[in-house]
C-alpha cells in the first residue's frame, strides 16, 4: 500500500507549497470559510468515505493510507464527523445500493 496520505496538517501543505503556514490559512479561510485544519479533516473524511463504499479495504487499511497511526484514531475521528463508526457506515451505505 504505497499511497499514503502525506501531508496531513497546515505546516506540510505550506511547505509544499512553499508559503508561509499564515498565508495558508488566510487564503483558505478567506476563499473557503473554513480553517485548514477543517478542510484537511473534511477531505480526508471524503476520501474515506469513498475508500469505505468502493473499496474491499479493512478499516485498518484505510486507517493507514489516510495518514492515521492507529486505526482506533480513525474509528473515534470518523465516528466524531459522520454519526457513525466506519464499519456501521460501509454496511448502511451498502445496504442502500
Amino acid at each position: 500500500m504505497d499511497n499514503v496520505i502525506l501531508l496531513k496538517n497546515a505546516n506540510e501543505f505550506a511547505t509544499q507549497l512553499n508559503i508561509h503556514t499564515n498565508h495558508l490559512n488566510k487564503a483558505l479561510k478567506e476563499t473557503t470559510g473554513k480553517t485548514t485544519s477543517e478542510w484537511i479533516s473534511g477531505r480526508v473524511m471524503t476520501e474515506a468515505k469513498s475508500l469505505l463504499r468502493f473499496s474491499n479495504w479493512s478499516v485498518s487499511e484505510i486507517a493507514y493510507c489516510l495518514g492515521f497511526e492507529h486505526s482506533s484514531n480513525f474509528i473515534i475521528s470518523f465516528k466524531k464527523k459522520t454519526g457513525d463508526a466506519p464499519n456501521q457506515f460501509r454496511k448502511r451505505i451498502l445496504s442502500k445500493s
